[in-house]
């Protein structure tokens, strides 16, 4: 049975810097994330179609709620440059309460006037 969960993080990779930048931008814009930490390189060993691959790679850390999870990702998928892009949840069970009451408030869709 899953845990239920309020906030969480999204593990975004990305071809590169700029496009992980973009998509950050884009979703706090959005207020689909409240923050994106963006990771400019790193070095992918993966499995594709039978092969195996090495590369490089950017990532972006999307902080949200679960309610915003859903069209976050969405929205990941329909800019990514991936036809199979990496955009997966990682629960955040515990934390500075402050901080996590920040992320509720950054994605509310009703912000105040």
């Amino acid at each position: 049975m899953p845990r239920h969960f309020s906030h969480c993080l999204v593990y975004v990779t990305a071809a590169d810097a700029e496009e992980a930048q973009e998509i950050g931008r884009v979703m706090v814009e959005a207020r689909l994330a409240a923050c994106a930490n963006v990771f400019p390189a790193m070095v992918p060993v993966f499995r594709w179609e039978g092969e195996i691959g090495e590369g490089s790679e950017s990532v972006v850390i999307l902080k949200t709620t679960e309610s915003r999870v859903d069209a976050l990702i969405e929205a990941v998928e329909a800019m990514h440059s991936y036809d199979c892009p990496c955009a997966i949840v990682l629960p955040i069970v515990g934390g500075s309460r402050a901080f996590l009451d920040w992320i509720s408030q950054e994605t509310s869709e009703e912000q105040p006037g």
